[in-house]
């Protein structure tokens, strides 16, 4: 049964073309285009986006987005056969992000300058990591940077899903404390400060909770403001000590002993890390390079330290599952899959499994995590509040029985 497919294609001028074609399988429609000398980009039932913008409404933002777009673009194009210069070519006329656009082009005006791409690419660090400038490497030892874009983008994509995943799910706990705190602060400076006029009354009986309540209030517009400077100027002082390398070590401990979310923390990175080592290892970089590559991408300093005894104990012979359960750092389960990986002669595919369940393991965290942390908040708050509100209404009480 024929089928109205849509479709985002790439014509012989760079130029791009969208679309519809009425066949039964998408397989013909692409094979339809390539006859009219066009090379498909997207092919689906979903209407092409206006103005050839491939990338979804959440890749327009940070340099990430970019990459992520850079690179799913460049697996299409190469993997259909675009020559390297002309699919960068066509990669900078589809991004709509003027300096990324710029970047692009220096790329590319780089490598007809007869660099290679992997050191093209490696003169903007600020956007192409070591793993992802190796991984070109590979890619063009091998012949294959068609293969070695589809993996990249796979890793890339991956990645910024686990991170959207974990910074949306903790976005409205944080809102959450940040209303409530706002909301008491408000009254005790603004609402309650106007009761304390009226129990100025020797002669009237001020009820204990109501009391406790004005005294509050009074506390905090004495030395609210010496206080919050304090606060500021600690605040500021921890970031300068995290910056050093034995603050970093010690806030990146402490953050793993954080109960719940340390747990989540740790599985994060260890799913970063399997991630980046089973796209390496698949691409044929060296085990003890791959190792080297992926610490620099751990956000955790103190995981990422252990992995320094960990190259080591490869360089031994010592293979790398042992080595990565000595270190003590990554879940006891990881050091269990390396293990199978290396008995089977699998290594690759089963970092790539062991990144799959921790991802899975990550998100469970995170859940378990907010499903306590957000009632736990919102009885706090609402006990706070509510204790606010009747030390008002006995105060209230009090002035009635004063004047009857």
């Amino acid at each position: 049964m024929a089928t109205t497919f849509f479709f985002r294609a790439v014509a012989a001028d760079g130029k791009p073309r969208t679309g519809a074609v009425t066949a039964e399988t998408e397989k013909l429609v692409a094979q339809e285009l390539r006859r009219q000398g066009l090379i498909p980009v997207y092919i689906g039932l979903e209407k092409a986006s206006k103005g050839f913008d491939l990338r979804l409404p959440v890749f327009h933002r940070g340099k990430r987005r970019d990459v992520l777009f850079f690179t799913q673009e460049l697996s299409t194009l190469l993997n259909a056969g675009v020559p390297l210069d002309r699919a960068l070519s066509i990669t900078a006329d589809l991004t709509t992000r003027a300096d990324f656009r710029s970047l692009v082009l220096d790329v590319t005006r780089l490598l007809k300058g007869g660099k290679s791409l992997a050191d093209s690419l490696a003169a903007h660090p600020s956007h192409f990591s070591d793993l992802y400038v190796n991984m070109v490497r590979a890619g063009e030892a091998s012949g294959s940077l068609g293969q070695i874009f589809d993996r990249l983008a796979e890793f890339e994509r991956t990645r910024d899903e686990l991170r959207g995943y974990i910074i949306g799910a903790l976005i409205y706990p944080a809102l959450l404390s940040v209303v409530g705190l706002g909301s008491i602060l408000t009254l005790l400076n603004f609402v309650v400060p106007r009761f304390a006029q009226i129990f100025s009354d020797p002669r009237m009986k001020i009820p204990t909770p109501t009391l406790m309540m004005l005294k509050t209030s009074e506390l905090l517009q004495t030395y609210g403001l010496p206080v919050g400077v304090v606060i500021v100027v600690a605040i500021v002082a921890l970031r300068a000590y995290v910056d050093t390398t034995a603050g970093r070590m010690w806030w990146d401990g402490f953050r793993l002993k954080i109960p719940l979310l340390g747990d989540a923390l740790r599985k994060a990175e260890t799913a970063r890390f399997a991630r980046a080592m089973g796209t390496l290892v698949e691409s044929s970089v060296p085990l003890v390079q791959s190792i080297h590559i992926s610490r620099g991408i751990l956000n955790n300093r103190r995981m990422a330290a252990t992995l320094e005894g960990v190259a080591q104990g490869v360089k031994r012979g010592e293979g790398i599952a042992a080595p990565l359960s000595r270190a003590g750092e990554f879940p006891p389960l990881a050091g269990h899959l390396l293990t199978v990986g290396e008995e089977t002669g699998k290594l690759d595919t089963m970092f790539h499994r062991m990144a799959d369940i921790y991802e899975g393991e990550t998100r469970s965290a995170i859940r378990k995590f907010t499903t306590i942390f957000e009632p736990v908040i919102i009885l706090v708050m609402g006990l706070m509040v509510g204790t606010l509100i009747l030390s008002l209404m006995l105060a209230i009480t009090s002035i009635n029985d004063v004047i009857l």
